[in-house]
């Protein structure tokens, strides 16, 4: 299933989730711009690799900085290919702006550094000793998914399914399309490990561990005086206090 609009509108200018996708869009061209063998430096030294931190004696033998934690931070700003940065900002595109509009764009920013970092230590200790760079957005939208699942339980969205090439538009709870997703997460993280051996590919349990960090500390960054602003009704559509009619979309 590929999200393709969800049905909540947004009541202020999503500054930070545009800010997020062009930043990450800016570092992407610049990466398209570099060599080869200095992309793949990059991604070592700017991507999470487990075993830098598990073994850092691997890490200075090879000539990776050791005790320095910038990856989990730098790691959720770089991707492999144009496939994985398209989708994930798209997908940040469609849910980020609702989340940042509960919660306001300073902690809304906040609230996704965090999920982030929670996502990469999580993939750190899943994969302890992995030497694959891992790199990209997914952990911290994961966070952004998990934020929304609990804000906006009964939004709807619509998706797209193909079917032996033929595309199929469906209308879903928000709630199911958001709790597919993690348990197909869940479940190829758990079959993953129990692999003969942990290879490079997609980072299952960032993206478990980002989604769980959303739903369990979303609460923490929601800002009160937009949240009295705000009512969502029966059918997942938000409206405003103060007799100002329903809220504008804004993509």
């Amino acid at each position: 299933m590929f999200p393709l609009r969800d049905t909540v509108p947004t009541l202020h200018f999503p500054l930070v989730t545009r800010a997020i996708i062009l930043l990450n869009a800016a570092v992407f061209v610049f990466e398209l711009r570099l060599p080869d063998s200095v992309l793949e430096t990059l991604f070592y030294v700017c991507g999470i690799v487990p075993a830098r931190f598990t073994h850092p004696e691997w890490a200075a033998r090879i000539g990776l900085p050791i005790h320095e934690y910038w990856p989990f931070l730098t790691s959720m700003f770089l991707h492999g290919g144009w496939l994985h940065i398209v989708a994930n900002m798209w997908v940040l595109w469609i849910f980020g702006d609702n989340v940042e509009d509960r919660m306001g764009p300073v902690r809304f920013a906040a609230f996704y550094l965090v999920c982030g970092i929670v996502a990469g230590i999580v993939h750190w200790v899943t994969n302890a000793d992995s030497t694959v760079p891992t790199v990209g957005a997914s952990g911290a939208i994961a966070g952004v998914l998990g934020a929304y699942l609990l804000l906006f339980p009964t939004a709807r969205v619509i998706v797209l399914v193909p079917v032996f090439f033929w595309p199929f538009f469906f209308e879903l709870p928000a709630v199911t399309f958001l709790m597919v997703w993690f348990l197909t997460q869940l479940f190829s993280g758990t079959l993953a490990m129990a692999g003969p051996e942990h290879v490079g590919g997609v980072a299952w349990w960032a993206h478990v561990g980002g989604f769980t960090a959303g739903v369990v500390l979303h609460r923490l960054f929601i800002s009160r005086s937009r949240s009295r602003d705000i009512h969502l009704d029966e059918f997942g559509f938000l409206t405003a206090w103060g007799g100002r009619g329903p809220g504008r979309r804004r993509r």
